[in-house]
């Protein structure tokens, strides 16, 4: 990879216990997320999950990307919990939280720099 090539997006980890005798935490004992953002407007461009199939990581794309951080995270919260039954919605839903948090504290202290 050329060391000049100019990144327009920034990587953004987060994780939370994966609910205890799920399949996920059988295999990964956490649920990580990782969000690729457009950090001049702040749009999830793209998302992985640590599921275990390919149609709940492709499901959670659709649901995710897209989405504007500035307007908040409860929205899509809100989005997950009416369109995501499963045992790991709660550990989604702390991952993106801490995702978020860690997302705008590291973009402020960036701002803070200049």
């Amino acid at each position: 990879m050329n060391s000049q090539h100019e990144m327009n997006t920034v990587l953004v980890t987060a994780y939370a216990k994966a609910p205890t005798g799920s399949a996920m935490y059988e295999i990964y004992k956490h649920a990580g997320i990782v969000l690729e953002i457009d950090p001049t407007n702040h749009s999830i461009v793209d998302v992985e999950f640590t599921f275990i199939t390919e149609l709940a990581k492709d499901f959670i794309k659709r649901l995710v990307i897209g989405y504007n951080l500035s307007n908040g995270v409860d929205e899509l919260v809100k989005r997950i919990e009416e369109h995501y039954f499963a045992p790991s919605v709660n550990s989604v839903i702390v991952a993106l939280k801490a995702a978020h948090k860690r997302y705008f504290e590291k973009i402020n202290q960036l701002e803070n720099k200049k």
